[in-house]
């Protein structure tokens, strides 16, 4: 008991110690905001706490490779014109680090509480699917074609909720697989790899198979609830439609959707849907 005490406090003392570093040297690059950092820190020290690497390792991809896809051609006029009417853009801030990485905490611990390989594969596609979220938003509007909606299949302007593009939806792929990807050489590096994963080379094309079906589906319900449920407004000034409260110095009126769904829970009830299918793709398939 003593030796699970003195683990488990050494484990706390390296997540914060890794957590803090990473998270002042993301706020620093501006890629989190002051309560970003905070809550990434606790975040961090939470995972490296109760989990294994594959969970905490599974969070350090998605935010590395996120970070570098937001700040990837950062200045280019497409993202510009497709970012102006997001509710957030920039800096993470507390509720994006949560809506992101939130119920992937909750899985982490619930898994130490009550260990089962269920948890794993939820976790798997909650992350599939924020990845495959983030990448399809930062790629998706370098598109040359014109976005689509999602409902109706017309054109509409870039930066539109509910609207995807080819380019968007194959980065949205690309960024669930990465996920997978990342799971299964965790998993192999770890002892009971035969038990979470099954036999190498078949257990992990599993993973990564599952985490891309399921990080897919979870984006794409992250675009319908955009384009249907999700809070949307009129600015007073230009007309533009915006997922701001505010444009133009002015506060804009809602046309469409619930007042309270706005992005950050839009990103979180997409994940919990994601999470479900990982559970039930990877009960069936590992």
């Amino acid at each position: 008991m003593v030796g699970w005490i003195d683990e488990w406090w050494l484990r706390a003392l390296i997540g914060l110690i890794g957590g803090g570093m990473i998270s002042i040297s993301a706020y620093r690059s501006r890629s989190l905001s002051g309560s970003g950092a905070l809550s990434a820190v606790v975040m961090g020290t939470g995972f490296v706490t109760l989990g294994e690497p594959v969970w905490f390792g599974c969070l350090i991809a998605f935010f590395v490779t996120s970070t570098f896809w937001s700040k990837y051609k950062r200045r280019s006029k497409a993202k510009e014109q497709a970012e102006v009417n997001y509710e957030k853009s920039g800096r993470r801030d507390a509720g994006q680090v949560w809506a992101n990485g939130g119920v992937g905490l909750l899985l982490c611990a619930a898994d130490a509480i009550w260990p089962s390989a269920g948890w794993l594969y939820a976790y798997i596609g909650v992350m599939a699917a924020v990845n495959a979220d983030t990448w399809a938003t930062e790629i998706g509007a370098l598109s040359k074609s014109a976005p689509r909606s999602l409902l109706s299949g017309k054109v509409v302007k870039a930066g539109t909720s509910g609207a995807v593009t080819p380019l968007g939806s194959a980065a949205a792929l690309a960024g669930a697989a990465t996920i997978g990807g990342v799971a299964a050489a965790l998993l192999a590096l770890q002892q009971q790899a035969d038990a979470a994963a099954g036999s190498a080379l078949g257990g992990a094309a599993a993973i990564v198979a599952a985490a891309a079906a399921a990080g897919l589906a979870g984006c794409f319900a992250d675009s319908l609830l955009g384009a249907t449920g999700q809070a949307m407004f009129r600015c007073r000034v230009c007309g533009s439609e915006t997922e701001r409260r505010e444009h133009c110095g002015a506060a804009t009126e809602r046309i469409r959707g619930f007042a309270w769904l706005n992005n950050d829970r839009v990103n979180l009830l997409s994940s919990l849907f994601a999470g479900a299918l990982g559970w039930a793709l990877g009960s069936l398939l590992l």
